[in-house]
């Protein structure tokens, strides 16, 4: 919390106050319930009591994932085939020490395998200032993007077995000298490896920008973030920015050597009668513009789309994206899970009805030209938000894009 025993508090402020030490101790994510209370002692002094519910620290998880982009173009263009999933189980032990550091252990198998660890210790100092991350893993792809055709389809390289194999160790310090304020240095090696023929020019000789199949290099990596917001699992009320820098490979040129400056802000308002809007901003450049088909990635991948681009994968050096939403909640309420716990004897489901607008552009070199580069891009819609326990939210939207296409989208 921001304030400890002896501090004094404006009474006309109190109430804000433990508000926000609420939020702080919620945004640990130790917890599924927290109450910050006042007790009066006499006309100067008070008492401040928290009580708490913690989350199950012990939780294996079965795995099933989809080997594609997103849900709907594994239903859509692949007919919702079992041949393209993952799975396996993934364990995650929670504060293992009580200073909530983290275990993750992921095995998993099927269309890909993925073999991992990852140890996140946020606190391995008295003032609690200081982390340490540590994780390795191996992956193999049976199916690699090769190429992006003119219509932003990805392009694939396949045969009977895997086509990709990589191995990658990582290590990051964090410092943490502020309750806002955090900083993250990075550092891993991986070695990838690809089929010889996906070089040849039959697919595309400039996925590495190099002759050699095989690939090592380092990663050197920054983070600075700084964090006001309600919950950081789905805030509804703050601000949070980014500035995160990335070297990848230790050439100038060549290669696939590049260096990524990326920059996010977003920002969260409360209005009256459970009305909440939002405003987030992602841009990222990459450095030199000539850069291999592997690092082209840019608007369609992980959390960087346009909601009703999702089928699209638009390549390029550069991107700026921007999200608008309006929400309302509009229903809150429990269901019983009949457990014998006080924890876990009912599950919170909060309902918020929401419309948005997406806009953004991306720039690539002629060579990666397609039909959505080099132009400005929107798209927009309407949906429902479903949060339920631990903040997992199911989004299921609606969306129109600027080609005049509609569909309708699950989110997690």
């Amino acid at each position: 919390m921001h304030f400890k025993t002896g501090d004094s508090i404006l009474i006309e402020t109190l109430g804000k106050q433990l508000q926000k030490a609420h939020d702080q101790i919620y945004n640990t994510t130790l917890f599924i319930e927290v109450k910050v209370t006042p007790e009066i002692i006499n006309e100067f002094d008070f008492d401040i009591h928290v009580a708490v519910k913690e989350r199950w620290y012990i939780i294996p998880i079965p795995s099933f994932q989809l080997a594609d982009r997103s849900f709907n173009e594994w239903l859509v263009k692949y007919n919702g085939s079992l041949k393209r999933v993952n799975y396996g189980v993934r364990l995650y032990y929670y504060n293992i020490s009580g200073r909530n550091d983290q275990l993750t252990l992921a095995l998993i198998n099927g269309f890909n395998r993925n073999i991992s660890f990852e140890y996140k210790a946020p606190y391995t100092n008295s003032a609690l200032s200081e982390g340490v991350i540590f994780g390795a893993g191996f992956l193999q792809t049976r199916q690699i993007p090769y190429k992006t055709d003119y219509n932003n389809n990805l392009i694939y390289y396949k045969n009977d077995d895997f086509v990709k194999n990589e191995w990658y160790v990582t290590a990051a310090y964090s410092s943490r000298k502020a309750i806002k304020k955090k900083e993250i240095f990075s550092v891993s090696f991986r070695h990838i490896k690809v089929d010889d023929s996906l070089l040849t020019h039959q697919y595309n000789p400039a996925y590495f920008n190099n002759t050699s199949s095989s690939q090592n290099f380092l990663e050197v990596g920054y983070r600075v973030q700084f964090t006001d917001v309600d919950n950081i699992l789905y805030p509804l009320k703050g601000y949070a920015t980014s500035l995160f820098l990335l070297k990848r490979g230790l050439e100038l040129k060549g290669g696939i050597n590049r260096f990524i400056i990326r920059t996010t802000f977003n920002k969260y308002f409360s209005h009256r009668h459970n009305w909440y809007s939002s405003a987030r901003f992602t841009g990222q450049v990459e450095v030199p513009f000539n850069q291999p088909y592997i690092n082209q990635r840019a608007v369609g991948y992980l959390e960087d789309y346009l909601r009703g681009d999702e089928y699209f994968a638009i390549d390029g050096v550069a991107f700026g994206l921007g999200k608008f939403d309006i929400k309302k909640r509009l229903l809150h309420f429990n269901i019983p899970t009949f457990l014998k716990s006080k924890t876990y004897n009912k599950l919170p489901f909060t309902i918020y009805g929401k419309t948005f607008f997406d806009a953004g552009y991306v720039y690539s070199q002629n060579n990666f030209n397609t039909r959505l580069n080099n132009r400005f891009l929107y798209s927009g819609g309407f949906g429902i938000d479903i949060i339920t326990l631990y903040d997992y939210k199911l989004s299921i939207e609606c969306s129109f894009n600027q080609l005049g296409q509609k569909g309708l989208f699950l989110h997690n």
